[in-house]
């Protein structure tokens, strides 16, 4: 199957990188390679591009579409290891970072990569391709565990209920495929629950954020990303539900945190400056026309910040 993703905010993402011919820039999560080639068009040959990303078909597209670029690299790689990545290349800093979060369209398309109840398929949900999958977690987990899991990263709240449903049923054989936690899913909540959509939403994506150890990486990877940057350079974080956007607007606004004095202080004692400057005050969301011609888009938030 052919990688294709089409790159939410790509004109934003472009305006608020503020791309200069000769910087340094990583994209943390090149996918298919549609933000990256859109930065590497913008590099002259003294500029460098390092694109990475965990999943190894993504690596495959993206180094194919940036053939034609010798100022672009492509790595396979967590971006929670830039700083790792970098010094084995001998950068010391970069001049922008993008991370465009979440799953992509086709590893929600490829049946094969079970990331989808709208498709049956195995069970996986790994994005490397390694490592424990969906199943396993599923398969092997308690059910106060399930239950956490759930509760946690999808937000359910009849997490605990789905949770027992999912052990009692593997009584009777392995859940091994994406249609079986699918129905098992629906059966488990009330029936208003299943007129408001999809019910295994959410446990699809508590599961997939824990097999990929979405949040820890993130937390890692915004402070390797703000270690990395030189003065100047910006942060751009594009994420697609709200416990990412919630670190990502937390970990910004402690960056940008300056004197914390009592109000009463005549002058600042503490001597804490800010350590960048947040260029969104409000997160940026896709346009009406935007969402129209790619739904996919429509819980995308962006936020950016430069380092001071």
């Amino acid at each position: 199957m052919e990688f294709k993703h089409k790159t939410v905010l790509l004109g934003e993402t472009l305006q608020m990188l503020n791309v200069r011919e000769d910087g340094i820039y990583l994209d943390g999560t090149s996918g298919g390679g549609g933000c990256s080639l859109a930065i590497a068009s913008k590099l002259s040959d003294k500029g460098r591009l390092v694109c990475l990303d965990r999943d190894p078909d993504a690596v495959e597209a993206c180094t194919k579409r940036l053939k034609n670029y010798n100022q672009a690299q492509v790595i396979n790689s967590n971006f929670a290891r830039m700083k790792e990545v970098l010094a084995g290349l001998d950068i010391k800093g970069v001049d922008g970072v993008v991370l465009d979060l979440g799953v992509s369209s086709y590893q929600l398309d490829n049946p094969e990569r079970g990331f989808s109840y709208h498709k049956d398929a195995p069970l996986d949900m790994r994005m490397s391709k390694s490592g424990r999958t969906a199943a396993d977690l599923v398969n092997d987990l308690n059910s106060e565990s399930l239950a956490h899991i759930i509760s946690k990263y999808g937000e359910e709240r009849y997490a605990s209920r789905i949770a027992r449903v999912i052990v009692n049923e593997r009584i009777k054989g392995p859940i091994l495929t994406t249609s079986q936690l699918a129905e098992i899913t629906k059966k488990s909540v009330p029936a208003a629950v299943r007129r408001e959509g999809h019910p295994a939403r959410k446990t699809f994506q508590a599961l997939r954020i824990c097999v990929n150890s979405e949040l820890d990486n993130l937390s890692e990877g915004l402070s390797a990303a703000f270690d990395v940057l030189n003065p100047g350079g910006r942060l751009v974080v594009i994420s697609f539900h709200s416990l990412e956007d919630r670190m990502v607007k937390s970990k910004m606004k402690e960056w940008g945190m300056g004197c914390v004095c009592p109000g009463d202080f005549p002058v600042c004692t503490c001597g804490k400056k800010p350590k960048v400057k947040i260029i969104t005050k409000k997160a940026i969301e896709p346009s009406e026309r935007e969402m129209q011609e790619n739904p996919r888009s429509r819980s995308a938030k962006m936020r950016v910040c430069e380092k001071v």
